[in-house]
C-alpha cells in the first residue's frame, strides 16, 4: 500500500475526475466494487481522450490493473489521467486512482488504490477510426 506521506509519491498527471463513494457501491462486504472504480477511471480517461482528440473515442483497451487497497463507502476517489502516447487515431492515458477519507473520520492522506493504462481509439461520426488531430494544448507531433 502507497501511502503519499510515508513513500512521498504524488499523483501524476491532471486530476480530471473526484467524486464520492456511496453506499449503493458497495459490495456485500462494504467494499466499493472494484468495477465501480474501473468505470469511474474509464469515464476519466474517456474525458482526456476526447479532449485530446477533440471528438468522440471509444475503449479498447485496459493495461494490467492491480487493486493496492480497498475503498470504502464515503471514501473521495480522485482519478489522475497522463497523456503517454498518441498514434494516428490512438492514445495511451496513464490512470491513478487515489483515494482519501472525507466523510466521518476526515483522512489529510491520500493512498494510492490502483493504476492502469487505458487506450482509446478516436472515432469519425461512421464509427471509424479517425485521425488524431494535433492538439498543442495536450501534445505536439
Amino acid at each position: 500500500m502507497a501511502v503519499e506521506s510515508k513513500v512521498g509519491r504524488q499523483p501524476s498527471g491532471m486530476l480530471v475526475l473526484r467524486t464520492l463513494a456511496m453506499p449503493r457501491d458497495t459490495n456485500p462486504s462494504g467494499d466499493i466494487f472494484g468495477g465501480w472504480i474501473l468505470s469511474q477511471m474509464d469515464v476519466a480517461g474517456g474525458l482526456m481522450a476526447s479532449e485530446v482528440s477533440k471528438g468522440r473515442v471509444v475503449t479498447v483497451s485496459v493495461d494490467k490493473m492491480v487493486f493496492e487497497k480497498p475503498v470504502q463507502m464515503g471514501d473521495t476517489i480522485c482519478v489522475h489521467a497522463e497523456l503517454l502516447r498518441v498514434g494516428n487515431s490512438s492514445m495511451d492515458i496513464k490512470l491513478e486512482v487515489w483515494a482519501r477519507q472525507l466523510v466521518g473520520v476526515y483522512e489529510a492522506e491520500r493512498e494510492l488504490v490502483t493504476e492502469g493504462v487505458f487506450r482509446y481509439v478516436a472515432l469519425d461520426e461512421k464509427g471509424k477510426p479517425r485521425k488524431v488531430p494535433d492538439n498543442p494544448h495536450f501534445f505536439k507531433r
